[in-house]
């Protein structure tokens, strides 16, 4: 006699998401240099911008306000970026051949690498923003104001990890990884980050202006400091959301390409 069997039901997505969020995070834990590394190296940044170009740049020593926002997107974008190598080390290791055998949504290995990453990220900012107030940042935000600058942050985050988890599917190896996020953690440096953009040469100006990293600088900076937003709280949601979109569809669809539709 024959014993029937009943087919296997796939986990529910909120389960397997949850499982591989733990993955993640677990990950995370033990890889404790890349923690360490994404912590340091924003606020080495600030100290040295603080301490060393600082005086150069404002002597009135008011210049630890006008670049710690800087430094938190600096912060938060050298963070994201880990993701993408995370991503590729998932997709060329074999590993995704195996989670393809079972019954779940093997598209949740990414989003559990995104959700780790955003918990990563927002623990390192806490700590670069704890650094900031003791070398002197003195924001005059209220409650209010605190609550939508961490909410501007957040969705930043999101975002620029979800366009990194992106590029890890795309590239061919952690290494290409590298070669093509070095773009994007370029963009702090092209923008309001560490000096106003009307100190830049005319036809600088034009490209720090209108990219999506100079409207979400100011909009922190402006919940923080008082700086007037004018209209960069419109224009940094609408970018991220913009982007955030982009990069969910296209990792999807490189997801697919390279792991089929499970």
């Amino acid at each position: 006699m024959i014993a029937s069997t009943k087919p296997v039901k796939p986990a529910s997505m909120l389960t397997t998401n949850l499982v591989f969020i733990g993955r993640s995070l677990r990950h995370s834990l033990r890889n404790t240099e890349a923690l360490i590394m994404a912590i340091m190296l924003p606020v080495m940044l600030m100290l040295l911008f603080t301490y060393v170009f600082g005086g150069a740049i404002d002597s009135s020593g008011d210049y630890v306000n006008y670049v710690v926002p800087g430094i938190i997107l600096l912060c938060a974008g050298f963070g994201s970026s880990s993701t993408a190598v995370d991503v590729s080390n998932d997709m060329t290791n074999g590993i995704i051949d195996r989670f393809r055998t079972m019954p779940i949504k093997s598209l949740s290995v990414v989003t559990g690498h995104v959700a780790a990453s955003l918990a990563r990220n927002l623990f390192a900012t806490a700590v670069v923003i704890g650094v900031a107030l003791l070398v002197g940042f003195r924001p005059n935000a209220g409650f209010i104001e605190w609550v939508l600058a961490i909410a501007v942050i957040t969705l930043f985050i999101l975002t620029f990890t979800w366009l990194f988890a992106a590029i890890g599917l795309v590239a061919g190896s952690p290494a290409a990884e590298s070669g093509y996020g070095f773009a994007l953690l370029f963009l702090p440096y092209l923008s309001s980050a560490f000096v106003p953009t009307d100190t830049m040469p005319s036809w600088l100006q034009g490209v720090a202006n209108h990219q999506p990293i100079t409207p979400v600088i100011e909009t922190i900076r402006g919940l923080l400091t008082g700086t007037p937003l004018d209209n960069s709280a419109w224009w940094a949601v609408g970018w991220c959301l913009l982007i955030l979109a982009l990069a969910f569809i296209w990792s999807i669809s490189s997801f697919r390409k390279k792991a089929g539709r499970r």
